[in-house]
């Protein structure tokens, strides 16, 4: 698999643990890296303060998930010349069905960045860059603003 695709797997690994409820799976793929705001700084960095940041902000129903769908678009991958490092830019959509309804939630901008470990890519910062805001209230157990991010 050439370099973009298995940083774009990335990319789509994170939204499908999200929606499943895995946020143990979501801090392993920050292992070396970090979850930030759009200006960097560190809300969580590493596999146990990234997980342990989904499971104290993030609301979960009945059946484990938070009943999302993170629709990742307008992929750009960026690998440096060494090979060793990647950047990438994506939009987000959060669609979220409670009740019978679906709603679109939160949209916004990704800026990720990479680095290759023995042959494989990991995130080393995602910087998350909200930009259109609904009904946050039945997503997250805590405001948007209270993460630095803001509505």
């Amino acid at each position: 698999m050439d370099d973009h695709r298995a940083i774009e797997q990335l990319l789509y690994r994170y939204a499908e643990r999200i929606d499943d409820g895995d946020f143990d799976g979501v801090g392993a793929l920050f292992v070396d890296g970090a979850v930030a705001t759009d200006d960097g700084t560190p809300i969580a960095a590493g596999h146990e303060a990234v997980r342990a940041l989904y499971e104290a902000t993030t609301r979960r129903y009945e059946n484990g998930t938070p009943q999302t769908q993170h629709v990742t678009t307008n992929v750009i991958v960026d690998v440096a010349d060494n090979g060793r490092t990647a950047t990438a830019r994506s939009c987000f959509t959060v669609l979220q069905g409670i009740d019978g309804t679906l709603q679109p939630i939160i949209t916004g901008r990704y800026q990720d960045s990479f680095t290759k470990h023995d042959g494989a890519w990991r995130f080393t910062e995602r910087r998350m860059e909200p930009r259109l805001f609904g009904d946050l209230s039945r997503h997250l157990l805590i405001g948007p603003a209270d993460l630095g991010l803001d509505s």
